[in-house]
């Protein structure tokens, strides 16, 4: 695969320093735990970088490794990426943090964390990580994080920037869509204007934005409905009594090319229903009549044709909770790690991956998470990419490929 490649290639003595520095307990390293660490990695080249050797006019010799590293340090420092620990005589630590708990990746930090044979998840920020794709993508699938009032632990843009902030993360994306490719996004509906019960317009807006920024066409608005979705707007609905309670979240699905749009409603098909397997078994209809104005006609044998199944209506109807949801907790909790509490069902990456790939294809991800997209995609035999900046969420994620051909769990992602 050659995205992996490219992605994997990353890893140097740079790449290195960094994740030593992530793996540490609150990101901070005196000097020489930093170079047990990248020594731990039992790189041969490493290694050898590390035998001293005469340097300078004097000819004292040093460690190139180290060296490096001492230099690699300053850099950072430079780009805010490290920090020198005040008072503390060669400690370093990162700079940037989320809630207690999680680890955000620092800027210009791409780290691999975890592998299949068909795809990687890189610790990383989607910008950065997509920047340089060249590979052709067929599918983004993603859930960005939503813009609500009470931020969740990983954060998020507030409803007046979202629009900007979405268009930055797909822009590199879109660059590198195949003709007719396809980007679905899963977003919220729940988010109200400030001490008012009627809804924020941001969804509107970044259509719009994703249609004359990025040329993106709107395919269709497709509801999920959730059953098991609680009671919300809390305050709106359950205290002042102004609004309904929201049962579903919408699913926008945009493609560069409505003309070669790579959509195939017979990769989902549905089971049909008992009443129109009889319908097809008898025969068909047996009246004749005009309905709607004369738009629909009835005929003898009109459904009679059997068929593989029904084409699916544009309405997903799926529980936020699964077998995948319930396997990522347990083993976030098994490793001591906070999950992520944005989950989503497998089911739904699934649909649209059906729907609008084919085996082979790159399915990418950017807003990875609990790695629901890149779960779908290896089941159904595509390849995939996603990036996440939480550590902790890619970490646990990790554990839902267990079993799956060539997983490899980066040293660098283990707390």
């Amino acid at each position: 695969m050659s995205t992996r490649k490219t992605v994997v290639g990353q890893l140097d003595l740079f790449a290195a320093l960094t994740a030593a520095y992530a793996a540490a307990p609150d990101g901070a390293l005196e000097n020489s735990a930093l170079y047990a660490a990248v020594l731990r990695a039992d790189n041969f080249r490493l290694r050898t970088a590390d035998i001293p050797v005469p340097i300078g006019q004097a000819g004292a010799l040093r460690s190139p490794l180290r060296r490096q590293l001492r230099w690699y340090q300053q850099t950072l420092k430079k780009l805010r990426v490290l920090e020198h620990v005040p008072g503390e005589r060669g400690v370093w630590r990162l700079t940037e943090r989320v809630s207690e708990g999680l680890h955000r990746t620092a800027p210009h930090v791409k780290l691999v964390a975890f592998s299949t044979t068909l795809g990687v998840a890189i610790w990383g920020r989607c910008q950065e990580v997509f920047a340089d794709l060249d590979e052709p993508v067929a599918l983004c699938l993603t859930s960005p994080p939503y813009p609500l009032r009470r931020a969740r632990a990983y954060g998020g843009p507030t409803a007046a920037a979202y629009e900007d902030f979405v268009c930055v993360a797909l822009e590199p994306i879109v660059r590198t869509l195949i003709p007719g490719g396809s980007v679905v996004l899963n977003v919220s509906n729940d988010i109200f204007e400030p001490g008012r019960p009627s809804r924020e317009l941001y969804l509107e807006r970044l259509v719009l934005a994703l249609h004359d920024r990025l040329g993106l066409s709107l395919m269709d608005r497709i509801p999920w409905v959730n059953p098991s979705k609680p009671p919300a707007p809390t305050h709106w609905a359950c205290v002042k009594r102004v609004q309904l309670t929201t049962a579903y979240e919408p699913v926008y699905w945009f493609t560069n090319d409505p003309a070669r749009v790579r959509a195939d409603n017979r990769r989902v098909l549905e089971a049909h229903t008992p009443r129109h397997q009889a319908l097809m078994a008898a025969g068909g209809e047996r009246r004749t009549t005009v309905y709607g104005d004369g738009t629909c006609r009835l005929r003898p044998g009109s459904f009679g044709q059997s068929t593989a199944g029904r084409i699916p209506r544009n309405v997903i109807t799926r529980g936020h909770t699964c077998r995948d949801t319930k396997t990522y907790r347990q083993a976030a909790q098994a490793l001591g790690l906070p999950s992520n509490s944005a989950v989503q069902p497998t089911a739904l990456p699934d649909f649209f991956i059906r729907f609008l790939t084919e085996a082979g294809d790159l399915v990418i991800d950017p807003f990875g998470g609990s790695c629901k997209t890149a779960v779908a995609a290896e089941r159904l035999g595509r390849r995939w990419l996603i990036s996440e900046q939480i550590k902790e969420y890619l970490r646990g994620s990790a554990e839902l490929f267990r079993g799956c051909a060539g997983l490899a769990i980066s040293e660098q992602s283990v707390r």
